[in-house]
């Protein structure tokens, strides 16, 4: 193949993109996606380059290989968009199977991931979040740690956290319903229902382990028929 014709078989365009992604941004978010979930054959951030243009931008990858397993990254949220990712236009081989980012994040964290490009063992050293102990994917998390009985004693104060736990926690994807019991057993938990799993998975992503007041917070799936039932 000749360098173009190999260079566009290493290119992806990603779609949806929003004016304050930087391009160091895309390579870094996107890479570490890879890594984390094993779709980066060896070591490292896969992605060698990146540019944006408008709402849209293109990553070369070092890889054939990783370029089609890129594709699963797919409808991955990141601030508050779901990133289209599929081949450029002026792509003419063979289409590639691939499934989208939820299947992929299904699999990874029910530990059934196995890409045939790593003999079925993950290259990449997993990053922190989210662990395989964040249970089945649904569309409900609950959150520990954010909050102490005191914080939910005063009307005003809890409808401060209400609002300030909404606009926080919406920017993570379309927050459908905010729960936060203040007494029984889920009292000082906050539950959060998004309208789709990938909202609910890239806030875990982006709460797990944030620290308030010293505290660590836990943020982890909920089951839906518990959260419907009000079982808290």
């Amino acid at each position: 193949t000749s360098p173009a014709e190999d260079k566009v078989n290493r290119e992806l365009f990603i779609g949806n993109t929003t004016p304050e992604m930087t391009e160091s941004m895309l390579t870094d978010f996107l890479g570490k996606a890879m890594e984390q979930v094993g779709l980066a054959t060896h070591p490292g951030n896969p992605i060698t380059a990146c540019r944006v243009s408008g709402k849209f931008a293109f990553i070369e990858l070092r890889s054939k290989e990783e370029t089609a397993n890129a594709l699963n990254l797919n409808n991955i949220p990141y601030l508050g968009a779901q990133l289209r990712v599929g081949r450029p236009s002026k792509y003419v081989g063979a289409q590639t199977p691939h499934g989208n980012w939820e299947d992929i994040l299904a699999k990874y964290m029910s530990g059934e991931l196995k890409l045939p490009s790593q003999g079925g063992a993950p290259a990449a050293a997993p990053a922190p979040a989210p662990a395989a102990n964040t249970g089945v994917l649904t569309r409900v998390v609950e959150l520990k740690n954010m909050l102490t009985m005191d914080e939910l004693t005063s009307d005003q104060d809890y409808e401060e956290i209400m609002e300030d736990t909404k606009e926080e926690c919406s920017q993570f994807g379309s927050l459908k319903n905010l729960v936060i019991p203040r007494d029984g057993p889920g009292a000082t938990k906050i539950f959060l229902e998004y309208m789709s799993t990938d909202d609910a998975a890239a806030a875990i992503k982006g709460l797990a382990g944030r620290t308030f007041d010293g505290r660590k917070v836990e943020a982890i799936f909920y089951d839906e028929t518990k959260f419907a039932n009000k079982e808290y």
